[in-house]
């Protein structure tokens, strides 16, 4: 079968001025989706360093939150531009936004133990219950809280060891904050037998207590009977130092109270 050198050469005028509508249709939307592009990320920008900036001016806002709402912001910013230049080409931008809200479903409900601890990250970081160099307890965890994440957060314990405990496990169980007050009772109970004088042995722990510069002076030590028995007396020193003083306090004063009472024996 020849070819009609004519048709042919109709086809390939219609082809050209096919290519050049769509070239022209097109060079617009892409020119559009650049100028977006560019725009988007540099209003990203502002965005991201705005909110930075104005969540510094709110008093004790923590640092790691500030960046994370602000890259929040910026992502936010970004999304919507993308969907914008899509847009741009003639797709159908709820189905893109609906197409995004399923996965990002998808993702949560595979994240979910990891958003839970974003979660409590935040409100850790928000409330405050631990702050960096404070002691705490919270359930079996115990140490000197070292770093605030928002996925997990850093303890050293006493003995040097590294803790990495998750964020979802501290903020759902009880925190005992040692540091946070600034100050620290403690008790020291000794056993006395019927061959010690009760009130001597009490003036005698107040003494103690009274001549360390480390013992507050309010609320003032005391030393009180705690418990009776047929042949011995449970005698109770109560006295509050600052927190930075509790254990070189109390471990000297341990030792004052033993050799006291060995003396007056």
């Amino acid at each position: 079968m020849e070819l009609d050198p004519q048709n042919a050469f109709s086809a390939i005028q219609t082809g050209i001025r096919q290519a050049s509508a769509l070239v022209v249709t097109y060079s617009f939307s892409v020119i559009g989706a650049v100028l977006l592009l560019v725009i988007g990320f540099v209003v990203a920008g502002f965005i991201e360093r705005w909110v930075y900036a104005g969540l510094g001016q709110v008093g004790g806002f923590d640092l790691t939150l500030r960046r994370f709402f602000s890259k929040i912001a910026r992502y936010v910013v970004l999304g919507l531009v993308v969907v914008m230049v899509l847009g741009q080409f003639g797709i159908q931008t709820a189905s893109v936004i609906a197409a995004i809200g399923a996965v990002g479903l998808a993702i949560g409900l595979a994240l979910q133990g990891t958003l839970q601890n974003i979660a409590a990250g935040i409100m850790l970081l928000a409330l405050r219950p631990l702050r960096i160099g404070e002691y705490v307890e919270v359930g079996s965890i115990s140490g000197t809280v070292e770093e605030i994440g928002l996925f997990a957060t850093r303890l050293r314990a006493v003995d040097g060891i590294y803790i990495l405990a998750p964020n979802s496990t501290l903020w759902t169980l009880p925190v005992k904050n040692f540091t946070r007050n600034g100050v620290r009772r403690n008790d020291i109970t000794i056993s006395a037998t019927n061959e010690h004088d009760l009130d001597q042995v009490q003036k005698s722990l107040l003494k103690l207590a009274e001549s360390d510069r480390r013992i507050r002076k309010d609320p003032p030590p005391s030393a009180f009977v705690a418990e009776l028995g047929d042949n011995t007396a449970s005698i109770t020193l109560r006295y509050w130092t600052s927190d930075s003083d509790y254990q070189s306090a109390k471990a000297e004063l341990n030792k004052k109270v033993r050799s006291t009472l060995k003396v007056m024996a």
